[in-house]
């Protein structure tokens, strides 16, 4: 293939496996980067992947990475192609978008899998970005006897998931933090509260965007909000279908002075077929202990870090406790004051923000906050009546 390297020749003693069928090879992974990015969003800070089978000259299937904490690309694709007709016996080549993984990570790698599929010639657009693993998923299948190509002009990364190149620099692994993702929902006038008397005072957006953030609580580790939050909304953080019960995020909340009241609704436990997660509350050293006391009784694990020069604990420490407690990808629930302060620290990667068809409101409007944002990799679409902005922030772009 023109544009590629051969890491390895074909085998010599097989006598089965045909050519590769260059041409056909060329258009499905080209269709395979672009088609990738449409989950770009939903898998972040993970790659986009997509991934083919093909059968000498036929394509069997093709598979994409869907959703963070879901199947990989490759076992995709092998699910697929588990119900085409073409038997798995003349399935020959994997077409992947990106190295498959080598190292343990919310799946098993797919190198280990791919040991185990029975394919003999694996074609990959773009080498894994990180240094630490960069190669070594293709090493090893190298040495098991597998073919392996690299087509690096079709896929490049840097067009395919630039998001992912952000995640890897190495400012980035220097300084780990979770990714970070900032979802409100606003009026048409950027306020996170409704005019008086509308949405009971509270809610802006329709049921159809509710049930799509309960989907999208299932696929992070952890959700933050700020003691404010609580006390002017008593919010639950659960996760209800069509979300993920089994599967629900820590509940971090930021309160400095444990403002939180032991009997918030944060605390109830789970209902029927709902998901509640442990809460956390991060605050500065050396509160009051009865108040201490009175919440972890509640259920609450306090977490004292240290004042900062605004005295209030640092944002960036309390992003790198998130990291040491293996948090990775963490949802921001919280408001305006909080959400300017984490924009303002440059400290979100990915947004989501459901503006619904409400004029006016209540409290500050983000607009300010979001016209000196530099987005990327936008994304704008309708779901019900609702507008609903999607971009990567920083390194996220």
């Amino acid at each position: 293939m023109k544009g590629h390297r051969t890491l390895k020749p074909t085998l010599q003693d097989s006598g089965t496996l045909q050519p590769l069928d260059e041409i056909l090879a060329r258009s499905v992974m080209q269709d395979l980067a672009r088609e990738a990015r449409a989950w770009r969003f939903e898998v972040a800070p993970n790659p986009c992947v997509g991934a083919a089978i093909l059968a000498g000259h036929e394509l069997v299937a093709k598979g994409f990475h869907e959703y963070y904490g879901g199947a990989h690309a490759e076992l995709a694709a092998f699910a697929n192609a588990a119900r085409s007709p073409i038997p798995r016996s003349a399935w020959d080549t994997l077409l992947v978008t990106l190295e498959p993984c080598s190292s343990v990570g919310k799946t098993p790698p797919c190198t280990e899998f791919l040991l185990k599929s029975g394919i003999r010639r694996v074609v990959v657009g773009a080498l894994d970005p990180d240094a630490r693993h960069q190669g070594k998923g293709l090493r090893e299948l190298q040495a098991a006897g597998i073919e392996v190509l690299l087509a690096d002009d079709l896929a490049p990364l840097g067009e395919v998931a630039p998001h992912f190149l952000g995640w890897t620099s190495s400012e980035r692994l220097r300084r780990p933090r979770p990714w970070t993702i900032a979802k409100w929902a606003q009026t048409r006038t950027g306020q996170l509260v409704p005019p008086m008397g509308v949405g009971g005072g509270r809610w802006i957006s329709t049921p159809e965007s509710l049930r799509e953030v309960q989907v999208l609580r299932g696929r992070v580790d952890a959700i933050i909000t700020g003691v404010g939050t609580v006390l002017a909304d008593d919010p639950r953080f659960s996760v209800r279908p069509p979300g993920n019960p089994a599967r629900p995020p820590w509940k971090i909340v930021f309160d400095s002075y444990l403002r939180t009241p032991p009997d918030a609704a944060l605390f109830r436990p789970a209902g029927p077929g709902e998901g509640s997660g442990p809460v956390h509350i991060l605050c500065l050293a050396g509160q009051d202990p009865v108040r201490e006391r009175a919440l972890r009784e509640a259920g609450a694990q306090i977490h004292p870090l240290h004042v900062s020069s605004e005295h209030e604990f640092s944002l960036r420490e309390a992003q790198e406790w998130m990291w040491s407690q293996g948090l990775r990808r963490v949802l921001l629930e919280a408001g305006p004051t909080l959400l300017s302060s984490y924009l303002a620290a440059e400290l979100v990667d990915q947004l989501r923000i459901y503006t619904g068809s409400i004029n006016g409101g209540q409290g500050p409007s983000m607009g300010e906050s979001l016209s000196r944002l530099q987005l990327a990799e936008r994304l704008d679409r309708e779901w019900g009546s609702d507008a609903v902005l999607e971009a990567f922030l920083g390194s996220g772009g």
